[in-house]
């Protein structure tokens, strides 16, 4: 049985497990690319495993604890260093909508998250 000290600072295997079916899914053309939130103690397993496979990505803290990472086609990260400057929740609403199409989510969800967010 774990203390409670020791689960903080281990590796959950299901956010591993999430993380390598993103990889998967990437390198299947499932998704061009793919933002993963996560503690911040999973960045250098992370970091590590899509250098191994040759993964372009990017990461960006969220707070002092958690980051975003993304990852996928050179092209899709290139667009995210120049779009993503700044925290997620502070983009405009078409920064927003772009980041959405770009990481494939619905794009009539994207719209209607976009009129209400211009609507504001």
């Amino acid at each position: 049985m774990y203390t409670t000290a020791a689960v903080s600072t281990e590796i959950n295997p299901e956010v591993v497990q999430v993380f390598l079916n993103h990889i998967y899914e990437f390198k299947k053309g499932v998704r061009q690319m793919v933002l993963f939130t996560a503690d911040k103690k999973y960045a250098e397993f992370t970091t590590r495993r899509l250098s191994s496979h040759r993964i372009n990505y990017l990461i960006q803290p969220v707070g002092n604890d958690k980051i975003n990472l993304f990852f996928g086609r050179k092209e899709c990260i290139n667009a995210i260093r120049l779009m993503v400057t700044r925290p997620l929740n502070k983009l405009t609403p078409e920064e927003d909508f772009i980041l959405g199409a770009m990481l494939g989510y619905d794009i009539c969800g994207q719209c209607r998250r976009y009129c209400e967010r211009k609507g504001k």
